[in-house]
Order: C-alpha cells, then sequence, then structure tokens
C-alpha cells in the first residue's frame, strides 16, 4: 500500500516543480532585489508546504500559490518599511495584478507557439529548434545545412513570421472562444 505522505509530497513537489519559474518572476517582478526574491521565495515554499493540506485539489494550483506570494511579499515588504525605497501595498497590489495577468498573457502565448510549432513541416521545425538551442552558432548551422549564413537567416525570418502568423490567429480563436 503506498503511503498517503509521500503522495501528498510528491504531489507538492510536482506542482511546485511545475510553477516555480513562473512564481520566481512574479516575485522578482514584485522586489527591488534578486537577493530579496530569493528569500521571499524560500517563505514562498515553506508557506506552500505548509498549507498544502488545505489546498483544494479542484483548483488552479499556480493561481492560489500567486495568491500566497503575493501575500509573503507583502509580508516582507511591511517588515523592512523602514527602508523609504520599499514600495506600498498598494503600489504592490497593483504590481501584482499586473505582473500575474501578464504572465497569464505570457502563458496563452506560449501555448500557441508550442501548437504552431507542431503545425511546421518537420524541417522547418528542426530548424528553428536547432537555430535557438544554447551555443548554437547561425555560420556553423548554415555549413552544416550547406547554405550561407545569410540564405539561413533568410529563411528562418520568412518561418518566424509564419510563426508568428500562427500565434496571432491562434491566439485570435481562443478571444473568440
Amino acid at each position: 500500500m503506498p503511503d498517503l505522505n509521500n503522495q501528498h509530497h510528491d504531489q507538492f513537489l510536482r506542482l511546485l516543480a511545475e510553477h516555480e519559474p513562473a512564481l520566481r518572476t512574479f516575485v522578482r517582478s514584485l522586489l527591488p532585489s534578486l537577493a530579496d526574491a530569493s528569500d521571499v521565495m524560500q517563505e514562498v515554499a515553506v508557506v506552500l508546504w505548509q498549507k498544502f493540506a488545505e489546498f483544494d485539489g479542484t483548483r488552479d494550483f499556480r493561481k492560489w500559490a500567486f495568491g500566497v506570494a503575493r501575500f509573503q511579499v507583502l509580508t516582507f515588504l511591511r517588515e523592512r518599511a523602514r527602508d523609504r525605497h520599499v514600495f506600498n501595498d498598494e503600489l504592490v497590489g497593483k504590481l501584482a495584478d499586473e505582473v500575474a495577468a501578464a504572465e497569464q498573457r505570457h502563458g496563452s502565448q506560449r501555448e500557441a507557439l508550442e501548437q504552431c510549432l507542431k503545425k511546421l513541416p518537420e524541417a522547418q521545425r528542426e530548424i528553428v529548434l536547432a537555430a535557438y538551442t544554447k551555443g548554437a552558432r547561425m555560420d556553423d548551422l548554415a555549413t552544416r545545412r550547406g547554405q550561407t549564413p545569410m540564405s539561413l537567416y533568410k529563411w528562418l525570418h520568412r518561418i518566424r513570421q509564419a510563426l508568428l502568423e500562427c500565434v496571432r490567429r491562434t491566439l485570435a480563436q481562443e478571444e473568440i472562444a
């Protein structure tokens, strides 16, 4: 029989790992320094784990985690209120709302881009992925493909334009639906 505590722990770790980059970006956008954001993220992780038993699995974990993070940022800023470089609660609230909305838009855009990449012919998809691999050099890629760097750049430009149009159409269709 599986240990329920281990399952609970595993579920939490999976959800946290999935949403941690967006959560970190959210926290970082509300704080003046990377060190402050790292400190708050540690507290956010602790609080999320402590309250995970209360989390309703039918709700959106990301939204819940952003709410916890927002509260932790406000707590952190209140504790440092004597520092004149700290934002007030109202401004932090407005920033948090804007960042959460932007993060949601970026998530939709990423999903649309992934869908559009899958629609590309295999050769085009491969060249886009190769071009955006960390450490990729366009001159090396062009040489391997038997092309000049300029012809590769032009081809990539046309593919990116097609992807952009596909993403725009996909997002427009989502707005209609």
